[in-house]
Order: C-alpha cells, then sequence, then structure tokens
C-alpha cells in the first residue's frame, strides 16, 4: 500500500488546533473547550477536506503551564508527532500579539525539514488578515487565515494540501479507498474499547500492547481526555484499540471537559465490538467498576475482564492461591457479567497481554457457533418441561413460549451478538428469574464466552 502523510497540527494551548483538527477530521473527535491543555494525547484521524489521502495528527499544546503537571510531557508528544509527520501545521492565534513560546515553536521548526504551513486561526473577518504584520517576521512563506469556528479559509486549505500532497505522490482518497474494501472484505479490524476507571491502567495496557508510549500514562487520575482510536495489527489480524478516559461516578464529575470525556467514553463501549474492562485488583473492585460492567452488560457487548496490576496483589502469596482469590472477587462482585472471562494482567511489566489476544480470538470463534433454530426449540421446549414458568406478578396466567428464533444485527458482523426472540403468550409473564433460568440452560449447551445471551420477547395471540 502507498504511504499516507500525515500532517501534524501543533501549537501553543488554547489557539484551536483541536477546532481545525475536527473540521478536517470531518466530525467531533478531538474535545474542544476553553481551557488550556484539554487535548493531551495525539489523536489521528483520516483527513476529509481533500482530494488525496493524508492524515491529520491533534497534539497537545506546546510550552503549557498546567497545574496538573503534564506540560513537559504534552511537549514529548508534540515533539514526537513533529518527528514523525511529513508536513506541519503551525497554529497561532492572529488576534493575540505574538509570544515567547510562538517564537520557540517556530524556531525550532525553522531547524526541521520538515516543509511548515502557518496556520493563523481565529481571523473571522477579512479585516483580520491584515494582522500579518509582526508574523511575518517568523519567516514562513506559506502562511493562511482561518476560522475553524466559522469554516473561513477552509477551501482554500484544502487545495494547498492537494497541491502539496500530489507533489509527494500520495494516493488519491478514492484509490486508496477502493483498496481498503477489498482489504476490510477480507479481514475487518475488531474494535476493542479499552474502558474502567480512572488509573486503573488503560493507557498502561493500550502502550503495552503496542510496545510504545502511544499514549500519556500518570499516576494522577483522568490523564485520557478523549476516546483515542489506534490501529494495531496482531498475526495477522488488524484491531482498532480504542483507549478511553477513565469514567468517575456522575456526582463526581466537576468539569464540562470530564463530562464530555465520559461522553465519549460510553459512545466508545456502544461502537465497540467487545469491550475490555480494565480493573485495579491491587485497589479491589468498587462501585464504579460494577457500574461501567453494567453499562457494558446493558448495551450487550461482549467484554473480557482485565484485572491488572496483578503483580501488586498478594505478591508474596503462591499464584494458585491468587488467582483462586481473584476468580471469587470477580463472579462475587460482577455476577451480572458473568459471561465475560477474565485476564490477569500487569501492563506495567507488559504480563498477561497474549492472553487477552487469544480469548478475543477465543470469543470470536465460539461466536460463530450459533445453535439453529431447531436445537434452540428444542432446547427451550426441554427447558420448560423441567422447570415450567410460574405465575407473576399476581396473575392467574403461565408463561408460554411458542416458538425461539435468532437475530444478529448487521453491525456485529466482527463478533457475532444473536438476540433469542421469544413468541410467547404474554411478555409481561417472562420474569427476570425465569430468562436467566432459560440462560443457564442455552449456555449449559452453548457457552460462548465472553457473549452476552440477550431476549427479547414478542406477545402473540394463538387459539389453542
Amino acid at each position: 500500500m502507498q504511504h499516507v502523510p500525515t500532517i501534524a497540527i501543533v501549537g501553543r494551548p488554547n489557539v484551536g488546533k483541536s477546532a481545525i483538527f475536527n473540521r478536517m477530521a470531518g466530525r467531533r473527535i478531538a474535545i474542544v473547550h476553553d481551557e488550556p491543555g484539554v487535548t493531551r494525547d495525539r489523536l489521528s484521524a483520516p483527513c476529509n477536506i481533500t482530494d488525496y489521502a493524508c492524515k491529520i495528527m491533534d497534539t497537545g499544546g506546546i510550552g503549557a503551564t498546567l497545574s496538573d503537571g503534564f506540560a513537559e510531557q504534552v511537549t514529548a508528544e508534540a515533539d514526537l508527532a513533529i518527528k514523525t509527520a511529513d508536513m506541519i501545521m503551525l497554529v497561532m492565534d492572529c488576534r493575540d500579539s505574538l509570544t515567547p513560546i510562538d517564537q520557540n515553536i517556530a524556531d525550532q521548526l525553522r531547524k526541521s525539514e520538515v516543509p511548515v504551513m502557518l496556520v493563523l486561526n481565529k481571523a473571522d473577518h477579512e479585516k483580520q488578515d491584515l494582522n500579518i504584520g509582526e508574523f511575518a517576521s517568523l519567516g514562513f512563506d506559506n502562511y493562511i487565515f482561518l476560522s475553524a469556528a466559522h469554516g473561513r479559509g477552509f477551501s482554500e486549505l484544502s487545495r494547498r494540501l492537494d497541491a502539496y500532497l500530489k507533489s509527494v505522490n500520495a494516493p488519491l482518497k478514492a484509490d486508496l479507498e477502493e483498496t481498503q474494501d477489498d482489504e476490510e472484505e477480507s479481514t475487518p479490524p475488531i474494535k476493542v474499547a479499552i474502558v474502567g476507571r480512572p488509573n486503573a491502567g488503560k493507557s498502561s495496557l493500550c502502550n503495552a500492547i503496542l510496545h510504545d508510549k502511544r499514549t500519556i500514562v500518570s499516576a494522577v487520575a483522568g490523564t485520557t481526555r478523549d476516546a483515542i482510536d489506534i490501529p494495531y495489527l496482531h498475526n495477522d489480524q488488524p484491531y482498532t484499540l480504542i483507549d478511553t478516559a477513565g469514567m468517575r461516578p456522575r456526582s463526581r464529575r466537576d468539569t464540562s471537559v470530564e463530562v464530555f470525556s465520559a461522553m465519549r467514553s460510553e459512545k466508545a463501549i456502544r461502537r465497540a465490538d467487545i469491550c475490555l474492562l480494565v480493573i485495579d485488583i491491587a485497589a479491589g473492585i468498587t462501585q464504579q467498576d460494577r457500574r461501567i460492567a453494567g453499562m457494558i452488560a446493558e448495551e450487550g457487548k461482549p467484554c473480557i475482564i482485565v484485572v491488572n496490576k496483578f503483580d501488586l496483589f498478594h505478591p508474596n502469596a503462591p499464584k494458585k492461591a491468587r488467582m483462586e482469590e481473584v476468580e471469587e472477587q470477580v463472579r462475587t462482585e460482577l455476577f451480572f457479567i458473568a459471561y465475560a472471562p477474565f485476564v490477569a494482567t500487569s501492563a506495567k511489566n507488559e504480563e498477561g497481554i497474549e492472553p487477552i489476544f487469544k480469548t478475543i480470538q477465543k470469543i470470536r470463534r465460539e461466536s460463530l457457533k450459533l445453535p439453529t433454530t431447531g436445537q434452540l426449540n428444542r432446547l427451550i421446549q426441554l427447558a420448560q418441561q423441567m422447570n415450567p414458568p410460574g405465575t407473576a406478578g399476581g396473575s392467574t396466567k403461565r408463561l408460554k413460549i411458542y416458538y425461539v428464533t435468532t437475530a444478529v444485527d448487521e453491525k456485529y458482523k466482527t463478533i457475532p451478538v444473536p438476540r433469542y426472540v421469544l413468541f410467547v403468550n404474554d411478555k409481561n409473564l417472562l420474569t427476570d428469574s425465569y430468562s436467566q433460568y432459560l440462560r443457564n440452560k442455552i449456555r449449559e449447551q452453548y457457552p460462548a464466552p465472553g457473549i452476552p445471551v440477550i431476549f427479547s420477547a414478542r406477545s402473540r395471540v394463538r387459539n389453542d
């Protein structure tokens, strides 16, 4: 496949880099907020405004003086983006005077061999184009005025980027999409959402999988704020790892940025093929772990429980005894997601990573072994004979299950999640306890670890 150029968007905090990134990507990926330093990790996405294919990379603000102590790491992330980019868009606020940080960034970029486009953002009106004066002293001949808020200047930006991309032999987007469509038909990527409460080790796990410091890791809770999609290839199987922000209880989300981050994490669960629920077992399973597990179960998602920091869990005890205690905790505290297998890991030491992918592949294989309609109906009828339904809600009527079939949503192609449709005399008579009984009977014959058993009951009048 042809090389797809990467364009890094860099600059000091709060000049509008993320707003430009979102407009170029054609969707809201990066969180945009007036608070400086909101973006901390490198975010990457295909560019939507060019005819030639390229990736755009949003970075944390360079030179930030952040109260939470991430300035050095953000700068390192931005430096790494600069080193790996084919082109750089240096963003400045055209309404402000040049700052020492602007000057330092410009000096650093002039020493590199990477082409630079100076982007003067927040030029909402043509009269602001006259502000070129002091910015001209930076020595960049290639500059453009933009307004990310209003879309001004983006047609000219796309024209210039296409001219550059053509000169470096970037593939046309249409040609690349045709190639990708062929590849996706043969081996579609498995979307894996890495979720959990703050500081459980999600970003550390992501970095351990990649063998790369791709996301910022810190002991401070809430380091990751965006849901970051990262392509990854393992044993010829493509994956998309979705590293998410830690989800605190709603009552403790004290900033709008944290609220937006949690919304992104919840959306990541919905669009994932499988979720890795990361738990800090050294700290114990908390109420918030149970809430997040509940979200996964409610969305009907395949799941693996990643018991992280296992190296810190009773480290002096025999491993077998530690595993037995972990299993007891997991099955007791997270009984409502009992279908999810668990894997013990130490992301910090890169231990237990391979078993995660072996478990994902096992879940995928087992998900394809669905019972036929005939097998399913025989199983359900036998289950009713062994344990007939009782009455429910004070009614004298009893549940009758006439017929059962399966349906698989199109969005679950990679790891199919069946929905068992029960045609009954009155769906209000299907109690939670009897539903669980039927789930257990199905699992006895078709275990399908990691896959939830979802029922959908439909009332059907029948003249017997």
